[in-house]
């Protein structure tokens, strides 16, 4: 009875089979598990599909490793393929270069696959299930894992930023600008903004390095500052008035 092979490779040996190149084949067997368990290689991917083929009974097959990087320079939408019956876990980096999605699947079927979006050049936790002999399914693991992606859009709940340093502007859920924040290279003065207990008021105050340091309120075109929805020129003028009667 001949040998036969695990889907990553490694060599299953039959009762009698390999008389005097046992220890050949173990120590290669071996070395295939350590770098299914913990291996680094690299995948040009400057064509598509990129077959990630197995290797029977050898090392260096790039699916039997446990962290891949993508590279290479991608001129067009590219797919990355493993053969159906393949079930591991990856830790694979899209380090090429293209502004082009790269999609992580198996070679044929319906079953889910893990894509890149054309500008995402992050680090993705993936395991592929084998889980169906005709439509298994490639899942993206990364967010399971709470971690916050780079280019990724995800949502954070309860969790404290100290002093996060935020680009040109602030948007809100429907990712409309909210604020927008111009920075002053020397700057030492800021508005600081304080919540209250009950029955009293929030507050901004200007705040910093100088003395004496105003609040300038300044309005576009012909808009008009207000205060309780009144131009602030006629409140003046009215608490104007009230002092004088």
């Amino acid at each position: 009875m001949a040998s036969t092979y695990t889907p990553l490779g490694v060599e299953k040996m039959a009762t009698g089979e390999n008389a005097g190149t046992w220890g050949t084949k173990t120590n290669t067997n071996l070395e295939i598990i350590e770098q299914i368990a913990g291996g680094y290689t690299t995948q040009a991917i400057t064509s598509t599909p990129t077959t990630l083929s197995v290797s029977d009974g050898s090392t260096g097959a790039v699916l039997a490793h446990r962290v891949i990087e993508l590279t290479g320079s991608i001129t067009e939408t590219t797919v990355v393929t493993i053969p159906l019956d393949v079930q591991d876990f990856y830790i694979i980096k899209n380090g090429s270069s293209g502004a082009y999605t790269v999609t992580f699947k198996y070679v044929s079927g319906s079953g889910s696959s893990v894509a890149w979006g054309t500008t995402d050049k992050g680090t993705k936790i993936i395991y592929a299930t084998a889980n169906d002999g005709t439509d298994p399914d490639i899942v993206d693991a990364t967010s399971s894992f709470g971690d916050v992606t780079l280019t990724g859009t995800q949502t954070l709940t309860n969790k404290t930023l100290t002093a996060p340093a935020i680009g040109t502007s602030i948007l809100d859920t429907n990712a409309n600008e909210l604020f927008l924040l111009t920075a002053t290279g020397s700057a030492v003065n800021q508005l600081t903004y304080a919540n209250a207990a009950a029955d009293t008021n929030p507050s901004f105050t200007a705040s910093g390095g100088s003395t004496n340091i105003g609040i300038n309120l300044v309005p576009k075109g012909s808009g008009q500052v207000q205060a309780a929805g009144l131009p602030l020129a006629t409140v003046g003028k009215a608490i104007a008035m009230a002092m004088i009667f």
